[in-house]
């Protein structure tokens, strides 16, 4: 879901600034409590990528079931990113916000006493509902804490929460849960949380341009006729496809790295975060030459070879005769997956003009359900095959998916 908020940052700033926009202040204690919420998020939905085996050791469970942890923050998530902003249109944002964030607490302090397979499931149902209602928000709020001209500003110090959560959610989680246990890595992050709770409490009250404005809402043509008019496009149904599919399988592997590298090469937990935590490099790689990279190859180059770097590097994973191929393959998912995932981002803001808003929160939405899909039928697999055998499936679809949407995009232009 955090892919989400980038594209909605490329919306806003193609938006003509108001004259009134002039007259607002900017509130960045605001932006910087909203980059500390993110940060808790992308950690949540990060943690059992290193946590897997420890809780499913100490719950009494297989890999396949602590994985559906994963699953249903992503499905829940998946619904909460859809209906959230429908269901709180009338209400003032600011509790929607509060309220949200206290859900966000509750979630974890939850996991962390969880005793069986059931709780932490009602915890991560409750962490879904959470995460997909403050991602749906992030933007409307952002925009109510500085001018519009200084939007794409105020997004990029919330988008280095994302960053600095990708890059260390992992190894932290995984470092803290050998030393402390998994379970008070879930304390730790029901403290950011509160501490998220207790800044946007702060500024949400005393900042007036967060109060509730008339007659923002009137201007939409409602819910069922955007989601009417995204959906009618056969352009924007093959983006959504193609993003689904991607997010299946793309997290429906990765998920399992975790408990992978543990059950293969007997890594310890903080060496596994550490793995995992590559990932951020390809990232940053990506970040540093995506200006060469789209004008060497353009959208559909993306496309293709960002799949290729990826089925690569999987394969490399399912048939890796030692732990030491992990780190750079991680690092070859990161990249390929920025290439092919912004790719399918950019496209996402562009696909229905009319409706970009709606269109964006569908695209989300498709990644959740993509991913609860992706990660359910890992876990069947791997408790019968192995995660290897889930690693196959990605690296053999993953290259089809780049040729394939590279070749919806040459057909549209």
């Amino acid at each position: 879901m955090s892919e989400s908020l980038a594209a909605v940052a490329e919306t806003q700033a193609e938006t003509p600034v108001l004259d009134v926009d002039l007259a607002i202040s900017p509130a960045w204690a605001g932006v910087l409590s909203l980059a500390m919420g993110v940060f808790g998020l992308v950690t949540a939905e990060f943690l059992p990528a290193s946590l897997l085996t420890p809780i499913a050791a100490d719950l009494g469970i297989t890999n396949g079931a602590a994985g559906q942890t994963v699953t249903a923050t992503a499905v829940v998530g998946t619904f909460a990113g859809i209906f959230m902003p429908i269901l709180t249109r009338n209400l003032d944002r600011r509790l929607v916000m509060w309220s949200l964030t206290a859900l966000l607490i509750a979630s974890s302090l939850l996991a962390a006493f969880a005793t069986n397979l059931p709780a932490l499931l009602g915890a991560r149902l409750l962490l879904g509902i959470g995460i997909g209602g403050f991602w749906s928000m992030m933007a409307a709020m952002a925009m109510r804490l500085v001018p519009e001209r200084l939007l794409p500003r105020a997004l990029s110090i919330v988008f280095t929460g994302v960053s600095v959560a990708t890059v260390s959610a992992a190894p932290v989680g995984a470092y803290l849960g050998d030393l402390l246990g998994w379970r008070a890595v879930f304390f730790i992050l029901s403290g950011i949380f509160a501490c998220t709770a207790v800044a946007l409490l702060r500024e949400l009250a005393i900042n007036p341009s967060t109060r509730p404005a008339q007659g923002i809402d009137q201007r939409s043509r409602g819910f069922v006729a955007d989601y009417r008019l995204v959906l009618a496009n056969p352009w924007a149904r093959s983006v959504l496809f193609a993003a689904a599919i991607e997010a299946a399988l793309m997290w429906g592997a990765f998920a399992y790295l975790g408990a992978d590298l543990y059950l293969r090469f007997g890594l310890s937990f903080t060496l596994i975060g550490l793995i995992v935590a590559t990932f951020g490099i390809g990232g940053l790689i990506y970040a540093a030459g995506v200006a060469r990279l789209v004008g060497r190859f353009g959208q559909r180059g993306l496309a293709i070879f960002g799949g290729l770097l990826l089925g690569m590097a999987y394969l490399a994973l399912a048939f890796a005769p030692a732990w030491w191929i992990a780190p750079p393959a991680v690092v070859a998912i990161g990249l390929g997956f920025y290439m092919l995932h912004n790719t399918l981002q950019t496209n996402a803001t562009q696909m229905s003009p009319q409706a970009r808003g709606t269109a964006v929160s569908i695209f989300s939405s498709a990644l959740y359900l993509g991913q609860s899909l992706g990660v359910a039928g890992g876990s069947l697999l791997i408790d019968r095959a192995g995660a290897p055998a889930i690693f196959i499936v990605a690296a053999l679809a993953l290259p089809l998916l780049g040729v394939w949407f590279a070749a919806k995009l040459r057909k549209r232009n």
